[in-house]
């Protein structure tokens, strides 16, 4: 789950990291009223969606008037804004961040990511801020500063300091630097996040130490015990079919495809799409079902993939374990008959109970294409699309 700027700056404000004065702001007035508040002579106008390169598609604005606010303000708001992480539809504008300029005598990259192969938190900081890490790796690996959390200890004074002595800070900022980055590692620790990074993380003419941005993201398994991070979410800057599936609790990704899958098992999700793709289709969506899938939550997996206009084919897909195929396929006739599922469906089972589940899609009555393997499975959904097309287009 992700979060905005003005969110994540909240957090680490209250684990003792510096940040410039700003306000939030839903229309031009209560924006060009932040100046006031706000005090200063400049103040960057931000766009608050979840996307970073906001500032290369317009998304900041810097002005030096509270009418030039007010306008940067209209311009922004209820405008979706399009950057090379939200797709060609981009994202809706409509909140602001309105934030005082400092005076910036370097620029740093600070970022904490969760390294699932080290099973650790990884530190990475960079002298060079301002850009993508990715284009950081590409144009300066060489900047790129790596540090390893024991999660046994946590992260160490020492390792604060060091991180600071290699960005070559100057001696009377260090301190300041380690205040910032321990700081980040307990907003990190304590609030179960996936991923933090400030960049650019600033050092003013003063030698203060400034998160000028800030992004956050959470594990989604660990929100049951993080009721104020639930609260934060923004469903607005949320995939809408993402967002049914994931408050009903399934696993979903709505990818650009016709054809719609309902599968259990990550794994087999991931060859099931493969094999639409080799059949000559285009997945809809990834969605897995999990294990102990009962008719309800099968239903529940059918409604979700109608929700998007596009499928014109849904593709069923299990080998049951835990799973039963009988209790697939009950929840497919019900789904079926309940729900109304205006499109062709495709169901291969395999596993547990398989002849039991097949029987039930036989003495159904209903219009349901069976097919025993997976290879057949993809092949007999692409031809259902292609008839489904055909037949639309003529």
């Amino acid at each position: 789950m992700d979060i905005h700027e003005y969110q994540a700056k909240e957090l680490l404000a209250r684990h003792g990291v510096s940040l410039p004065r700003g306000g939030l702001a839903y229309s031009p007035e209560q924006a060009a009223y932040r100046t006031s508040e706000i005090g200063g002579e400049r103040w960057a106008v931000k766009a608050q969606i979840h996307s970073g390169a906001r500032g290369k598609a317009g998304g900041v604005k810097l002005c030096g008037s509270d009418k030039e606010v007010k306008a940067a303000a209209e311009e922004m708001l209820g405008k979706r804004l399009v950057t090379h992480q939200t797709g060609p539809e981009g994202k809706l504008v409509n909140r602001l961040y309105i934030e005082e300029t400092v005076d910036i005598a370097q620029e740093l990259y600070l970022g904490f990511v969760l390294d699932r192969k080290a099973e650790r938190i990884m530190i990475i900081a960079s002298s060079s801020g301002g850009m993508e890490v990715e284009e950081i790796a590409d144009k300066e690996p060489e900047s790129l500063i790596k540090t390893v959390v024991d999660p046994g200890h946590g992260l160490q004074d020492f390792q604060a300091r060091e991180i600071a002595y290699n960005l070559g800070l100057e001696y009377k900022v260090v301190g300041r630097m380690v205040d910032t980055i321990l700081g980040c590692y307990r907003a990190f620790r304590d609030h179960d996040a996936s991923m933090l990074e400030i960049n650019p993380l600033v050092v003013t003419g003063s030698g203060n130490v400034m998160a000028l941005d800030a992004k956050m993201s959470f594990d989604e398994n660990a929100l049951f015990r993080r009721q104020e991070i639930s609260e934060l979410r923004d469903k607005s800057q949320e995939d809408p079919r993402e967002t049914f599936a994931s408050d009903r609790g399934l696993s979903y990704v709505g990818l650009t495809g016709e054809i719609g899958c309902i599968i259990n098992g990550a794994g087999l999700a991931m060859a099931t799409l493969d094999m639409i793709k080799i059949a000559g289709g285009e997945p809809a969506n990834f969605l897995d079902i999990g294990g102990g899938a009962s008719p309800e939550r099968v239903a529940k997996s059918f409604r979700a993939v109608l929700q998007d206009d596009n499928v014109k084919v849904i593709f069923v897909n299990i080998f049951a374990g835990i799973n039963r195929c009988d209790w697939v396929a009950e929840g497919v006739i019900r789904a079926k008959r309940e729900v109304g599922v205006p499109v062709p469906i495709v169901v291969r089972l395999a596993g547990t109970n398989v002849e039991k589940g097949r029987q039930i899609l036989a003495d159904s009555g209903e219009d349901i294409i069976v097919a025993e393997t997976l290879k057949e499975g993809a092949e007999k959904a692409v031809a259902a699309w292609k008839e489904a097309t055909a037949s639309r287009a003529a």
